[in-house]
């Protein structure tokens, strides 16, 4: 049988109808999101492919008269992102908790969206954005003093699916909180070996059930498709798919940016369950195998 592909655009639009409405058998979906829904009982597993990687210290955009010049003075502060769940916000949290020392509990996280899974418990600290305003909006008008950029927070408006449009305001002159983000990214890369995820793929239970082969065949036909586009990558030019977003990490991080399976992603999962743990998204904090299928064991 051959598979029949369903673009949706943007992406996150496809994420939310896979925990809400399971429409596809197969799913690119953001992990921080599997985490959350399969704590909620929707009935779907991962593999361990990821389709995406970005490190974390760049993204977090701050007005110029926010009087933020470092990490800690992002406490008092009103931050927005799209949705307090997305996994930008987790990792760049985490980093934020656990390298810089801030305490999220004292910063105001504003959203402007629904989370994915509409059953999710949000902390006190989590206000929305007045009906009808966006997050973006806010942050041009200096409600709020800083911002995810792109996807994630200020770089669009409206829901995914429904009035999703990049706003005039992206253009406002903020600035990165991390002047030196490449750097700081690299460092904390050689020093924990964590490359953060995003888009693992996911796959309904009773597909799986039905072909209990499939987990492998799809690992094998991931990791054939990157074995052939590697040698483009190394050796081609700017033109090769993802030569631009990957060009530089590949600096620190190895012969392979994408890296599959658990054993070379443990300390990545690891650490994104625990920062979902530690931000109240999940009540535990489950082993890398109990929430990625290992297609190769």
């Amino acid at each position: 049988m051959q598979p029949e592909f369903v673009e949706v655009s943007p992406i996150i639009a496809a994420f939310r109808r896979m925990v809400r409405g399971l429409e596809f058998d197969i799913c690119e979906l953001a992990p921080t999101t599997y985490l959350i829904a399969r704590e909620h009982g929707v009935p779907i597993t991962a593999l361990p492919i990821f389709m995406s990687r970005r490190f974390h210290h760049s993204g977090l955009q701050v007005r110029n008269d926010a009087g933020i010049e470092g990490p800690k003075d992002l406490e008092g502060k009103k931050v927005g992102v799209r949705a307090y769940s997305v996994t930008t916000g987790v990792w760049t949290r985490g980093i934020l908790a656990n390298e810089f020392g801030v305490d999220n509990s004292r910063i105001e996280w504003v959203v402007d969206d629904e989370e994915h899974v509409q059953s999710l418990q949000l902390p006190p600290t989590v206000t929305h954005a007045p009906q009808g305003r966006s997050i973006s909006e806010l942050m041009a008008e200096g409600e709020i003093q800083a911002g995810f950029a792109s996807r994630a927070g200020i770089g669009r408006k409206g829901a995914p699916g429904v009035g999703w449009e990049a706003p005039e305001t992206e253009a406002q002159p903020y600035r990165e909180l991390f002047a030196d983000a490449p750097r700081l990214e690299a460092e904390w890369y050689r020093r924990t070996g964590i490359y953060p995820v995003h888009g693992c793929l996911v796959v309904r239970d009773d597909v799986l059930a039905a072909d209990p082969s499939l987990a492998r065949r799809l690992y094998e036909a991931f990791e054939a498709a990157k074995q052939a586009w590697l040698p483009a990558f190394w050796d081609g030019g700017d033109d090769v798919l993802d030569k631009k977003k990957y060009a530089k990490i590949a600096t620190f991080v190895g012969a392979d940016p994408l890296p599959n399976g658990i054993e070379k992603n443990r300390a990545t999962i690891n650490t994104l369950v625990g920062y979902a743990h530690q931000q109240g998204l999940i009540s535990r904090r489950p082993a890398p195998e109990e929430i990625f299928l290992d297609p190769t064991a």
